[in-house]
């Protein structure tokens, strides 16, 4: 069993605290003689928390044992906090249980990349404070996991998944992660991911990294589970834990969200500080949430944004977000009444295959018989220039000829500046510069495949390190044609242009996330968006999302529609709803590497 800990926990350790309210039953106590020893460690009662057994209905193949005698499974953050405040469960307890999912899990979904050793002695602060009348925020006591390229000051490392950076020891904990233990939360560990968020390579087995291997959608593990924050979205979805961190720069938080049926809200550029985060583009890099409903998410949301001396994006959020935090524009369904929604068909719904387009217009008739205003054909005026037809594409511009007009242009720029100055913080690293990098991975080419051809997860190498070495970090005449044309296709003239359609002001367009131009669009504007649950696809066995796109600090209304969504699709008993898209672990014995890019309805 293989336990990421710098301390080097041992399994053994881990099983011991485990007794605290030990589910199997074969720890005994008054042993007498050897024999007796001998049986008292054998595990009798396999099934079905165990082993996974074979020829059994999916729904019971990795069944979650009770905590304590409790059922956290798919539990809400609000009730994980009424178990707390009434005595049942304690935060330690919570910790026990869900680091038992990971260890139950992990062989197979592989969500977490490092425990955190001090985790447990983190709860028992928690449950002090509780005792002691002390109840930080709604996450208090409640565990959570961070992507492995947030910073921690702690036992743990920071590494963006490589080797490379294993040792380094970074000057402080991330904003976003010194703001939640403040509020009391736990944190558990580090998620797994693509490695280097997806910038290193552009051929890649998504949710890979040669630090923390392949993570894997319990829906299907033999395609992508989406990325680059794989692990955090596969650990909410499988309740290892009950809510996570991520990052995008494109679609690293939608777009593992909404194949994992769990809910993403990718923030503004500029609402969640990027200290102590490892960049890609300043332009683009924001942290978001994961969270098994709204509410849950927006808690997380609500512990982590605001501004931030050492990230001067963050300054421009003053005047522009709630007194009092977004819980509570979180809404029920009667809000919908008077909603004005629009459908940028031609831009992206026409790109959806005919089986998520039959789900997500029922979806839509919902909403509509709820009391919202549906407005179709709320076009981004510049669609048939910056939206591939071919799917999602981020040096689009480049592919039709005109490199000014592309994405990949400047994120190529700033990753090479930006990285250099997170590295310029770090200690006990002989890493610098993006250059220092490069060369470690051809030196290291078994691990991590910095030549092409050699490691299956990165079928092209380090090609996107190498673009981006290649650019020297000037910021010349095209870096800034193409920043200024993204930016102006994607706001004023795209995004803004479709929620002012002919004048009608549109509260929110609502997308196919699965069609994965629809955030990047987003991505480029530095705009938030929210996605829910929609669906799992027939052929693929992947689900996919609907997702709520607005304009910049437009987070409140989101929430609110997709709060108010997602509440109609439960009460009115849909099947638009998460407790409907159970896992199925297909081809959980599988360990194919690159798992496949392309499927149908992926």
């Amino acid at each position: 069993m293989r336990v990421h800990t710098p301390e080097g926990v041992a399994l053994s350790f881990i099983w011991l605290v485990f007794a605290a309210c030990a589910q199997s039953g074969t720890v005994h106590h008054h042993i007498e003689n050897a024999t007796q020893l001998a049986d008292a460690q054998m595990l009798e009662t396999p099934f079905p928390y165990h082993f996974p057994q074979a020829n059994v209905l999916s729904a019971i193949l990795f069944a979650m044992p009770l905590c304590c005698g409790v059922q956290i499974e798919d539990a809400s953050i609000d009730e994980l906090q009424v178990y707390m405040s009434d005595g049942r469960l304690s935060s330690v307890d919570l910790v026990t249980c869900y680091m038992q999912r990971y260890l139950q899990t992990d062989q197979y979904i592989n969500s977490v990349l490092e425990l955190n050793p001090d985790v447990l002695t983190i709860a028992a602060a928690a449950d002090r404070d509780r005792r002691d009348g002390i109840v930080r925020s709604p996450l208090h006591g409640v565990p959570f996991l961070i992507k492995d390229n947030i910073a921690s000051k702690d036992k743990m490392q920071t590494t963006a998944g490589s080797w490379a950076l294993q040792g380094s020891i970074v000057p402080r904990d991330a904003h976003v992660v010194r703001k939640l233990r403040e509020a009391g939360a736990v944190l558990m560990g580090k998620a797994t991911l693509s490695e280097w968020a997806d910038m290193r390579s552009n051929n890649y087995s998504e949710g890979y990294s040669a630090r923390g291997g392949q993570a894997r959608s319990s829906y299907n593990f033999t395609v992508n589970p989406g990325g680059s924050s794989s692990g955090s979205a596969i650990a909410v979805a499988n309740n290892v834990v009950p809510f996570s961190l991520g990052t995008e720069t494109d679609g690293s938080i939608i777009n593992p969200a909404e194949r994992n049926a769990v809910v993403g809200i990718k923030p503004t550029v500029g609402l969640t500080s990027r200290n102590g985060v490892i960049p890609e583009s300043e332009h683009q890099d924001t942290v978001g949430v994961f969270g098994k409903t709204v509410r849950d998410a927006v808690y997380a949301l609500d512990a982590i944004y605001g501004p931030d001396p050492r990230d001067n994006y963050t300054a421009a959020q003053f005047g522009k977000t709630p007194h009092g935090g977004y819980a509570q524009f979180l809404a029920n369904a009667s809000s919908l009444e008077g909603a004005v929604l629009g459908i940028p068909w031609a831009s992206f719904w026409a790109l959806a295959d005919a089986e998520q387009l039959g789900v997500l217009t029922g979806m839509v008739e919902l909403l509509q018989q709820a009391g919202a205003t549906i407005v179709n054909g709320t076009e981004l005026p510049h669609y048939k220039d910056i939206v591939s037809p071919t799917g999602w594409n981020w040096d689009y511009g480049t592919t039709r000829g005109y490199p000014n007009e592309s994405e990949y242009t400047y994120v190529k720029v700033d990753f090479y500046n930006n990285i250099a100055t997170y590295l310029a913080e770090l200690s006990n690293t002989p890493m610098h510069s993006l250059a220092d990098l490069v060369e470690y991975n051809i030196a290291n080419v078994g691990t991590e495949g910095g030549t092409p051809g050699i490691h299956p997860a990165f079928g092209s190498g380090q090609d996107g390190f190498l673009a981006s070495l290649e650019t020297g970090g000037t910021r010349d005449g095209t870096y800034w044609q193409a920043l200024s044309y993204c930016h102006r296709t994607s706001r004023e003239e795209g995004i803004d242009a479709a929620l002012h359609h002919n004048g009608q002001q549109i509260d929110a367009l609502i997308v196919p996330p699965d069609v994965a131009q629809s955030y990047q669009i987003a991505a480029q504007a530095g705009y938030p968006v929210v996605t829910i649950p929609a669906g799992v696809h027939s052929l693929s066995g992947m689900p996919f999302g609907l997702a709520f796109i607005g304009t910049a600090w437009s987070e409140a209304k989101l929430i609110g529609l997709a709060s108010a969504a997602e509440n109609l699709f439960v009460e009115s008993e849909s099947p638009y709803q998460r407790s409907r898209m159970r896992p199925t672990w297909d081809g959980y014995l599988e360990r194919v590497v690159p798992v496949a890019a392309q499927c149908v309805g992926c």
